[in-house]
């Protein structure tokens, strides 16, 4: 990228602060950094080095993160066996096309909590494979019987076979073995099962996963290699108050959190990742068990309810979809579901794009469109504060910047 210079005008900027649109602006990258964001009267002179481009009045935001992808698998069966039935190459071709799609969609940068490796995520730093950076968790760690112990009830182990997305423990210092492993096989983040789950084979939502104790050992240790944040599969209210107490950085769906759980979140700062996405499942049962579809219809009148009370209260909120078990490349169909749960457009869209940077620890290089952040860039046909159900459309999203790259342009000639 270096020496290039662009100036991108007749824009309307949403620089993803919660600051308000600003019309008639201009954004000025360099070298994949943005050098200047804000109205065109204050933008430096184009020279004869720099690329002028006109975007029609159409709106600019930052690129989005997705903080909660399974970008390894098409749908949930695919965790529970393990990609025992496909070949290798097929599963890394797959989950490459997924990689792409997401990043057409609008996401730059995603954290996948498991089922792909390291691999994935060095072949998109490599200019290998187009698709949002990626920070990964590898494997998901859970107790016998719990959501992600996938034994059949024929006692066949799909975890024996190498190609496990689980780490199962069942002590803390197994649970402390297994951050270690985790981490020494790449892991950025922690992906920890505090409760049962919709798609679990053995325990349902309100069963509890992990210990409080565990869950702690975990945290000590992660904080102890980097500071690696542990983030919480939790849906039920206990699971919820274990995984708090135990330290995690991040609630993954909390879609029964009680007043008393909201109540820690708050006092501790712990970021809530709703995954309302996973609702659009009616078209997808085929994807589904029966207990897994009859589970998510008996969840969704009170998950809607309580994570809305979440939002009410000021819990803080961060875009993810679990794409694999909701659709990939539709990602930005969260945004109008966090809004139907009293979220304004524009708290949406800072959810996923400044908040979800915080909770990655990236927020000094991403997620807002301001001078000295890597070039990010989304722009949308349409005004998203007034319609924000317009950017879950990948038609909509007509343009995508990926460190100063244009990785996709679809704008009409």
């Amino acid at each position: 990228m270096t020496g290039t210079r662009t100036l991108y005008r007749d824009l309307t900027l949403i620089d993803g602060t919660g600051a308000g649109p600003v019309a008639d602006s201009a954004v000025l990258v360099e070298d994949g950094t943005v050098a200047y964001a804000g109205p065109a009267a204050g933008a430096p002179e184009a020279d004869g080095a720099t690329e002028t481009v006109s975007l029609g009045g159409r709106t600019v935001l930052p690129g989005f993160i997705d903080t909660h992808v399974h970008l390894g698998v098409a749908d949930g069966r695919a965790l529970a066996v393990n990609h025992a039935d496909i070949p290798l190459s097929l599963h890394a071709l797959e989950t490459a096309e997924r990689m792409r799609v997401t990043l057409a969609a609008g996401v730059t940068g995603v954290r996948d909590l498991g089922g792909a490796d390291a691999g994935f995520r060095t072949a998109q730093e490599s200019g290998l494979v187009p698709g949002p950076r990626m920070r990964v968790a590898l494997r998901l760690m859970s107790h016998t019987g719990g959501h992600a112990d996938f034994t059949l009830p024929s006692g066949h182990d799909p975890h024996a076979h190498g190609l496990s997305v689980t780490e199962i423990v069942d002590s803390p210092q197994e649970a402390r073995v297994a951050a270690r492993r985790l981490m020494r096989d790449g892991a950025d983040v922690i992906k920890v099962c505090a409760t049962g789950g919709v798609s679990s084979p053995s325990d349902t939502p309100d069963d509890e996963g992990l210990t409080t104790e565990e869950i702690a050992v975990i945290v000590e240790e992660a904080s102890r290699h980097g500071g690696r944040p542990v983030a919480a599969h939790a849906q039920g209210a206990a699971g919820i108050r274990n995984a708090v107490l135990g330290g995690a950085a991040s609630i993954e769906h909390g879609y029964l959190v009680d007043d008393e759980g909201i109540d820690l979140m708050l006092e501790r700062g712990t970021f809530l990742v709703p995954t309302l996405a996973t609702f659009d499942f009616e078209d997808r049962v085929h994807l589904m068990t029966r207990k897994a579809v009859e589970t998510k219809r008996a969840l969704a009148e009170r998950t809607f309810e309580r994570i809305a009370e979440a939002v009410r209260r000021g819990v803080r909120v961060v875009m993810g979809t679990d794409a694999g078990i909701s659709e990939h490349g539709r990602n930005l169909n969260e945004l109008r579901h966090l809004v139907s749960v009293g979220m304004s457009p524009m708290d949406a869209i800072v959810a996923g794009t400044r908040n979800a940077a915080e909770l990655l620890g990236t927020a000094d290089r991403v997620g807002t469109v301001e001078a000295g952040k890597l070039a990010d860039l989304v722009v949308c046909d349409g005004d998203p504060l007034a319609d924000v159900a317009l950017l879950g459309d990948p038609g909509r999203v007509v343009m995508v910047v990926q460190g100063g790259r244009v990785v996709k342009d679809i704008r009409a000639s």
